[in-house]
């Protein structure tokens, strides 16, 4: 289905309006969180998911989880990574796997003994069951979102309409952080990590998935032809790019950059030499608005974000870690790795083995690295399929020109937020799809997209 710009434009009204709403009254977050679950599940099997609408459906969630749970909307924290799984479950009945995606069952069974070390090594007082759900329910996730995406066939109109879909909901979380706190200048204090200016939130899930957002954007400009369309999208990015910056949490920001920028050089590498002239102008004019919006987030914070990118606290003074930590949290695992190698420590003890170790008790920041420690030599075989399968997969197909700015995600979203958010689990799927010529014959026209 072709979204023309009067319904781009009405959906970005409905979700400024969803936002509105739930800010003057809590409750109507929890309505419109299990409402579009609902919704969704009705239309995936009125439809049995003929056109993919399981790809919609959890892409539309992926996008909501973080403006769900800074809203109190979900049932439970998890919510959004169960139901996007449950989706893809559901589509893989509908639809089934693809012969050739066994690596990635052989992933999910990779994760299966670290179980059961965790049910022996696990303290006494700390919730097995919740300590294994919590910590492989992203894995999990992201094995369903491999199993229905590698290799199946869709039109690079249907991967335009899922973006669309997860951006959706994260402009609605853009709009309720600015509700939230109209004044960027009046949230800031210092150079740390601000959960004022990030919707009362997490900074880091924040900003990770205003990033996802930004990269959205970003690659409209170049694949919409539409100037009204071109307008909304570079205000919509200034404005979501103006509280990235303003959450003080840089991960989510960089990621969102490096994916954009793969992006443009893959766009203009298979371009013809007539679109790869309007390029650059248009790569001018973005970097012109985004320097705007880095000259004006300097002047509202008083100079404290360029301290915060630049490594300095709010006195200009450098820091010594730039890792803010993570680095220790990073060795003090791979220290359970080297020595737990073939076992693992068990999956969620990685918390409780780095206190015992003296390391400071917080949760993982780097998934590859609690793989390692939680699940030994499997952990290094379910991360060696993760990475040459995609490896393999470009090489023999080249089909999908996102391939690269998605699995970036994945892979820099994964090392410095873990899988806290299921946005990387998603998008990990989302580069195997196999992106195939918009023709009549099966019945989409070849029309340009206008939103």
């Amino acid at each position: 289905m072709q979204i023309t710009k009067f319904s781009y434009v009405k959906l970005l009204m409905l979700h400024g309006l969803i936002a509105l709403l739930v800010s003057i009254y809590r409750p109507v977050a929890m309505i419109y969180g299990l409402g579009t679950m609902a919704y969704f599940l009705f239309i995936i099997i009125k439809k049995q998911n003929k056109n993919h609408e399981v790809l919609i459906a959890a892409a539309y969630i992926t996008g909501a989880e973080v403006f769900l749970r800074m809203t109190k909307g979900t049932i439970s924290w998890e919510m959004s990574k169960y139901a996007v799984t449950f989706f893809l479950f559901l589509g893989l009945v509908f639809k089934g796997p693809s012969n050739r995606a066994y690596p990635y069952w052989l992933y999910l069974f990779f994760l299966v003994p670290g179980i059961l070390f965790s049910a022996i090594n696990l303290d006494y007082e700390t919730n097995v069951r919740k300590a294994i759900i919590f910590n492989l329910i992203g894995p999990i996730c992201l094995g369903f979102s491999a199993l229905y995406c590698f290799y199946t066939k869709v039109t690079l109109l249907q991967i335009k309409n899922i973006l669309i879909a997860l951006l959706m909901p994260i402009v609605a979380t853009t709009v309720y952080i600015y509700l939230y706190n109209p004044s960027l200048k009046d949230a800031i204090s210092g150079t740390a990590s601000n959960a004022a200016a990030s919707g009362g939130f997490g900074p880091n899930q924040v900003s990770t998935i205003l990033g996802l957002g930004m990269f959205i954007l970003l690659t409209r400009v170049f694949i919409v032809k539409n100037k009204l369309i071109n307008i909304i999208d570079l205000a919509l990015l200034g404005l979501m790019t103006l509280r990235a910056l303003g959450t003080f949490s840089r991960g989510g920001v960089f990621t969102g950059a490096v994916c954009a920028a793969a992006f443009i050089l893959i766009y203009f590498s298979i371009s013809s030499v007539r679109v790869k002239a309007s390029v650059i102008p248009k790569i001018g004019t973005i970097v012109g608005a985004l320097i705007a919006v880095w000259i004006f987030a300097t002047i509202q914070t008083g100079g404290l974000i360029v301290n915060r990118y630049t490594n300095k606290d709010a006195a200009g003074r450098l820091k010594e870690d730039i890792t803010t930590g993570r680095a220790e949290l990073l060795s003090a695992e791979l220290d359970g790795f080297k020595e737990n190698p073939i076992t693992g420590i068990g999956v969620g003890k990685a918390k409780e083995y780095r206190d015992e170790k003296g390391v400071e008790a917080l949760a993982t920041h780097n998934e590859l690295s609690r793989l390692l420690s939680e699940h030994g030599m499997f952990g290094l075989f379910a991360l060696g399929i993760l990475i040459i399968v995609p490896a393999v997969y470009w090489f023999r197909t080249k089909r999908n020109p996102y391939f690269f700015s998605f699995l970036l995600f994945w892979f820099l979203t994964i090392n410095h937020s873990s899988m806290r958010l299921v946005a990387p689990a998603f998008i990990y799927g989302l580069a195997l799809l196999y992106v195939v010529n918009e023709t009549k014959k099966s019945g989409i026209h070849r029309e340009q997209l206008t939103s």
